[in-house]
């Protein structure tokens, strides 16, 4: 988690920096500061720096990694790694249901965003849920 923390953190930093030469430069130009560029870098920067934040806080709590270590080995990284979908068809779902939605903000047709979050909804719940095979639990157990 070194690793990361310190590419987002240095991306933050950039991006901190184009927003001050930005402005500047926007400001200096034309006699204002063009916002919606300005706006839009600062938001990179402060998400960028939230991921940096998060990374930084979480390496503080686990063991170095194979990968943070200089003296690893790379049999150290061997092993399970976690278990991955073999294939799914809820990310193409959502997607659509997504589109749907979109489209009814397009032609802002209430019932066809309606329609859409609806579908979103569910589609998002079916991904979530779709490995899902435990039992229910209660205090009489």
């Amino acid at each position: 988690m070194k690793t990361e923390w310190r590419i987002f953190l240095i991306i933050a930093a950039f991006l901190l920096g184009a927003t001050i030469l930005y402005g500047a430069w926007t400001n200096g130009a034309s006699g204002g500061v063009e916002w919606v560029g300005t706006v839009a870098l600062l938001l990179s920067f402060l998400l960028c720096s939230m991921c940096g934040g998060f990374f930084w806080f979480v390496s503080r709590r686990i063991d170095l990694r194979p990968e943070d270590r200089a003296d690893a080995e790379i049999a150290d990284g061997a092993g399970e790694v976690g278990f991955f979908s073999p294939g799914s068809y809820w990310p193409f779902g959502l997607a659509l249901a997504a589109a749907i939605a979109a489209m009814g903000m397009v032609f802002w047709q209430y019932w066809l965003i309606g329609a859409g979050l609806l579908a979103v909804v569910f589609s998002a719940c079916g991904l979530l849920f779709e490995y899902y095979s435990g039992t229910r639990r209660t205090a009489e157990h």
